[in-house]
């Protein structure tokens, strides 16, 4: 069995075909290092892999501006050799003239570069120190800037006004659960192969960014008694720290240890392909 991530293939797809305009040896370096930031983003998640997230940052940073400097200028620092100063770099392409082209890839786009890379590098996204621990916040930060760098380059090259391709790179972030149907205001598992327990957290992880209500989870789940649910469903899943359940508000929240096991050992079937 070879196990495939359909969701990084098409993610990858899709950005080939929104970015088809740009060559494709800057196009392929700066979608294989978004995706790669994206998905070491969710890692970091639930292990704290935050250094690694900001290599990834680094190589997107430095896969636009090659690109930038050969639309603009016609020349690049070659793939493979070191950028000795970066911010310089992106000065070099803010100060050009206007004939040189679009407004954004000579000014905003290298700002927003200058703003990631000195926020990954100066910081250090695994950094130590002061009165709050901001690994998170500064990884969220770039990532979103990311974000905005890839709908900006979309915009631009797909011909697409700024919100529709925001909704595209939505789109991107959006957990692709083909196991999960939305329905007339529910959700419901397609899978008949999964236990109550199972259901649970697959339907959580579904609202990973936002918390579920317990009687949605209950109702959603089809179990048929709502005190055995909470007390042979919910608080096992809350003992063994695969979510968080709150009392007082009736919320449950998946944990990382949750999220983890959802896709190591319930959503890895739909990514099984026979040799």
């Amino acid at each position: 069995m070879t196990k495939v991530n359909t969701n990084t293939q098409k993610h990858s797809q899709l950005l080939d075909s929104a970015l088809t305009d740009i060559p494709k040896k800057f196009r392929d370096k700066v979608i294989s290092s978004y995706l790669e930031l994206k998905n070491r983003y969710k890692e970091a998640q639930y292990d704290s892999s935050y250094d690694a997230a900001g290599l990834s940052a680094g190589k997107f940073c430095e896969s636009v501006l090659r690109f930038l400097q050969q639309e603009l200028t016609g020349t690049f620092i070659p793939f493979g050799s070191n950028i000795n100063n970066f911010p310089d770099e992106c000065r070099k392409l803010i100060i050009l003239p206007k004939s040189s082209g679009n407004e954004s890839l000579r000014i905003i786009i290298p700002r927003a570069l200058v703003f990631l890379y000195t926020l990954r590098g100066k910081r250090g996204i695994g950094h130590v120190g002061g009165d709050i621990e901001a690994n998170e916040i500064d990884l969220a930060t770039i990532i979103r800037n990311c974000d905005w760098v890839i709908s900006e380059l979309i915009r631009i090259y797909y011909k697409l006004p700024l919100e529709e391709a925001q909704t595209l790179v939505d789109i991107l972030a959006t957990r692709n659960i083909p196991d999960i149907w939305n329905v007339a205001g529910k959700k419901r598992i397609l899978r008949t192969d999964l236990n109550f327990k199972q259901k649970a957290l697959l339907l959580a992880y579904s609202e990973l960014d936002n918390g579920i209500l317990i009687e949605d989870l209950f109702n959603w789940v089809e179990h048929s008694n709502l005190s055995m649910f909470k007390r042979s469903v919910i608080k096992p899943l809350h003992d063994d720290r695969f979510i968080e359940y709150d009392n007082s508000d009736e919320v449950i929240f998946i944990s990382p240890k949750g999220v983890k096991e959802v896709e190591d050992n319930i959503l890895e079937r739909v990514y099984e392909l026979e040799d």
